[in-house]
């Protein structure tokens, strides 16, 4: 999709995170992969302000440039730093989005600059794996998910997670599958975890019969997929 304003090609991935970010908002995009998201948001006139965060030069540069071609160098700050450190409480950020990373990595990211968290009012995440991790971060950290969505982009799955200040209480099944995806039960939730489950049972096949442990590990992971998706469990 092109914003005609600014030139913008955001991914469908990016536009769906766009869609979250609160009209008005004083933005840290960490990992700002050439300051697409702050660009289009700025384009579209959602914000005024936001500082795109790099830990590398090469994409720190990119963004630099991005920036200025687009005549955006005052509302738009570019910053060689590591996650968090990007900001000082004087820019008053509200809203951080730290995309595109593993789970992991962005629970450490959050967790290296915890400290500064008390100056935000939400944080929008998108991790490409190990989302579990991530929410039991956020539940053991003063976070609530207030909003998911599973979308799809060049055939992968991306999960993205809204959170604010507060507390919640996650089941495993809802650190594995989400709160709000596992219940709303949409296509796309359908479609990952269909084809997941597919891969789980191909692997079963493979695993000899004398290694108890690795496929009962699997069974688990069937299980819950199956429970999930309301689907009778099989007897393996």
């Amino acid at each position: 999709m092109r914003d005609k304003k600014k030139g913008i090609n955001l991914s469908e991935r990016l536009q769906e995170i766009a869609g979250f970010v609160p009209k008005g908002a004083r933005l840290l995009d960490v990992g700002s992969d050439h300051a697409y998201l702050p660009l289009y948001l700025l384009g579209k006139g959602c914000i005024d302000y936001a500082i795109a965060g790099e830990v590398a030069e090469g994409p720190y540069s990119s963004a630099l440039e991005n920036v200025a071609q687009a005549g955006l160098s005052d509302c738009v700050d570019v910053r060689l730093a590591d996650g968090l450190a990007a900001f000082t409480e004087s820019d008053d950020i509200d809203v951080i989005a730290v995309c595109g990373m593993g789970g992991r990595l962005i629970a450490e990211i959050l967790e290296a600059g915890k400290a500064k968290l008390s100056l935000v009012k939400q944080l929008i995440l998108q991790p490409n794996n190990c989302e579990d991790e991530l929410r039991l971060w956020l539940m053991a950290n003063g976070f609530a998910i207030t909003a998911e969505k599973i979308v799809t982009d060049k055939q992968k799955y991306y999960e993205i997670l809204v959170a604010e200040k507060g507390q919640m209480t996650l089941s495993d099944m809802d650190l594995r599958f989400g709160p709000f995806l596992r219940r709303e039960l949409s296509a796309v939730f359908k479609a990952r975890w269909q084809r997941e489950l597919s891969k789980l049972e191909q692997a079963l096949m493979k695993i000899p019969e004398k290694n108890e442990q690795d496929r009962l590990a699997i069974k688990v992971k069937i299980s819950q997929i199956k429970e999930v998706l309301h689907e009778s469990t099989a007897d393996y």
